[in-house]
């Protein structure tokens, strides 16, 4: 390798959003050290593995996925091995004792720090929770008209200290990101060909930032944007749906007809157990005003099966919450424990039980998505154009309600926003034509 070849960079990334975004983001910091992408790690100078902490056995599958490049970095003793994210802040020092292949590991809040330490002018473990704003340390975002859709953090952490879940302990306390920063960043991405952005955050619409009052105030602005035609947001709290939220579905046509709400439960013990903070009928009273305000909005969720102490009757009450409230999709899970939290140590439902129960939840979701599908087929949608389709001539976008949508359009471009009459549904997607 010359001094004028570029370095490789291979990142796997596991995870949600928030793990693509912080991805996306350490790519760019490692490009203004020469870095360039690959999808092999057989061809990378530098393999990160961009970790997360939420489902089950997380830290198993890196272990797992280490041990697979063992004799990759045998035969390359150059290589550097880094282990980013949640499992990366949970784990710390013990990821180097187990793995010693590893060169370094950086926790969600200090990645920024990165590019010093592959340099080596760094600790080889940084999971510190730094004062400053790590995005203030980052380079300039990339876009190009073939990333028409980007995602883009305003808010981090949470306080809400759920019993299942670890985000409190792996992201740290609720930050957020000031909306002037939050407004130049998404300036510039549109400058650049973006057309959709997805704000992003642990707890989104909890966001307090300076420059705009709550959640809803910063959506207002972010639509002031011109050639932003889009707005989307992601994962959000029941307790944190203010009325100034929901009137800006109602009165901001870029804020997107799609909302992720997770209720978890539809039991009032069982949401007690979890320290959701709602009811049900909180819940369910949330979600008409919601659809007061804007009919036409598709709800997704998520749901834990099995959490401990559930009963037959808290299954039940779930089961009639899902059918009360109808959603376009959700997801579900089985309870697992994540390490430190409250509920870790509690005595599991039966595993069989908890199988069934999932499997029973699982089946009614899936006739709701397909019928929320269904319900797509002869309506005329926006389609914003993301990548090539499978067939020639033929792009796949995301629709107004996030479906997958293919169409015959060889005259078409990626970054297109076009107007889609949706003939068929499909057991993922739909299909349409131009109108």
């Amino acid at each position: 390798m010359t001094d004028q070849t570029p370095k490789r960079l291979f990142i796997k990334t596991y995870g949600c959003q928030m793990n693509v975004y912080d991805s996306q983001r350490m790519a760019e910091a490692m490009g203004a050290e020469g870095y360039v992408e690959t999808d092999r790690p057989e061809d990378a100078d530098m393999v990160l593995l961009n970790t997360c902490h939420i489902r089950e056995k997380a830290a198993e599958k890196l272990y797992s996925d280490l041990g697979r490049l063992k004799p990759l970095k045998a035969g390359r003793p150059d290589l550097k091995i880094g282990v980013a994210g949640c499992v990366a802040q949970a784990e710390g020092d013990e990821i180097i004792r187990r793995m010693p292949l590893v060169d370094l590991v950086v926790g969600p809040q200090a990645y920024h720090r990165l590019p010093a330490m592959a340099r080596g002018e760094g600790p080889a473990v940084d999971t510190e929770f730094p004062a400053e704003d790590k995005f203030d340390h980052l380079p300039q975002r990339r876009a190009t008209r073939r990333a028409p859709a980007a995602f883009l953090t305003v808010q981090e952490g949470c306080d809400k200290f759920c019993a299942f879940c670890v985000v409190p302990y792996t992201r740290g306390a609720e930050v957020s990101r000031p909306a002037a920063r939050i407004l130049a960043e998404a300036r510039d991405l549109v400058t650049r060909g973006v057309r959709e952005i997805t704000l992003l955050g642990q707890n989104v619409n909890g966001w307090h930032g300076e420059g705009a009052e709550g959640f809803g105030g910063l959506i207002r602005q972010l639509a002031e944007i011109d050639g932003l035609d889009r707005i989307r947001y992601t994962t959000s709290h029941p307790s944190d749906m203010a009325d100034d939220l929901i009137a800006a579905h109602r009165d901001i046509p870029q804020l997107m007809p799609y909302l992720h709400l997770p209720v978890q439960s539809g039991s009032d013990r069982m949401l007690k157990a979890m320290n959701r903070k709602h009811t049900a009928d909180q819940y369910l009273r949330l979600i008409d005003r919601i659809r007061a305000a804007r009919p036409d909005i598709m709800l997704t969720s998520d749901f834990i099966v099995g959490f401990p102490g559930e009963s037959d009757a808290d299954h039940a009450a779930t089961l009639r919450l899902v059918e009360q409230v109808g959603f376009g999709t959700a997801f579900s899970f089985k309870y697992s424990p994540r390490p430190g939290t409250p509920a870790a140590g509690r005595a599991l439902v039966d595993d069989a039980v908890a199988d069934a129960r999932l499997k029973e939840l699982q089946a009614l979701l899936t006739r709701q998505q397909k019928a929320a599908q269904e319900s797509m087929v002869g309506r005329t949608l926006g389609v914003l154009f993301e990548k090539p389709g499978r067939l020639p001539g033929q792009l796949v976008g995301k629709s107004d309600y996030l479906h997958s949508v293919f169409v015959d359009a060889p005259d078409a471009q990626i970054g297109d926003l076009v107007q889609v009459r949706i003939r068929e549904s499909a057991a993922n997607s739909l299909a349409g034509e131009l109108v």
